[in-house]
């Protein structure tokens, strides 16, 4: 075995000992290479063996941090959009009547569109938009996902409540089928990709390490043209997607 497996071994035990726990500071690469009698490359190359497996994150002006990992959550994501007193409830990772909570304070903003919900909304990249935020997570975990929704400025202008802190009861969606954008009907869309830095920063987690999104397609029921998109961000050591597979009549048993 080499040097720099044997460091990334040792740590990694560590770790799972709880020698380190979630939001410790590992020690620093001189204290490393004293320990371990390695070169800084070996240390280096260790350290980095960690943040590709989501043990640690780098963490500015404190080093490297041990990541807060919660399990891997099976998701089973329906079809179905239910509603309840809060308004629209969407498929989700949430199971019933989990409790979730919000990390810091959700945000809106008017910002330049990325590429991708440019795309979804039919826009220019880098058109003003309103986008509102939360990072959110079952309640004692870490964060799980980033949830960025962005609503079209056709939306917003006949819709303008959708831009206040408070959007009233049901939300923006009740907000935009008021004005005359219901029954909206949604599409969703999911993908692999790397996260972005703020995204990996937000959630904890190393930006070699991929994320899956999932981006949701709000239409307009009077114009048939997208309102809103709503696109999630969770780590992918914290999810896996799980379907039923059902048999077509042509693959019944016992065959003929």
């Amino acid at each position: 075995m080499r040097r720099h497996e044997e460091i990334a071994r040792d740590l990694r035990d560590a770790i799972n000992r709880g020698d380190y726990r979630p939001g410790d500071t590992i020690p620093h690469e001189p204290e490393l290479m004293e320990r371990y009698g390695a070169s800084r490359h070996a240390v280096r190359t260790a350290v980095a063996a960690l943040t590709r497996d989501g043990l640690v994150v780098p963490v500015r002006r404190r080093g490297t941090v041990v990541r807060d990992r919660a399990g891997r959550r099976r998701v089973r994501r329906g079809r179905m959009v239910r509603r309840d007193e809060r308004g629209y409830v969407m498929p989700a990772a949430a199971r019933e009547g989990e409790p979730w909570q919000v990390h810091g304070r959700p945000r809106r903003a008017v910002v330049p569109i990325p590429a991708r919900p440019a795309e979804l909304l039919g826009l220019e990249e880098g058109t003003e938009v309103l986008r509102r935020r939360r990072v959110t997570s079952p309640a004692g975990e870490p964060p799980y996902q980033i949830a960025d929704t962005w609503i079209h400025p056709t939306a917003v202008a006949d819709a303008p409540q959708v831009a206040e802190p408070h959007t009233g009861p049901g939300g923006y969606l009740d907000r935009l089928e008021e004005a005359g954008h219901g029954p909206i009907a949604w599409t969703e869309y999911t993908r692999v990709r790397m996260p972005e830095p703020d995204e990996a920063r937000h959630l904890g987690m190393p930006d070699s390490m991929p994320v899956m999104e999932i981006a949701r397609v709000g239409s307009s029921a009077r114009t048939g043209a997208p309102v809103e998109v709503t696109i999630c961000v969770i780590p992918a050591d914290r999810v896996e997607l799980v379907a039923d597979l059902r048999r077509a009549p042509s693959a019944r048993w016992p065959r003929d």
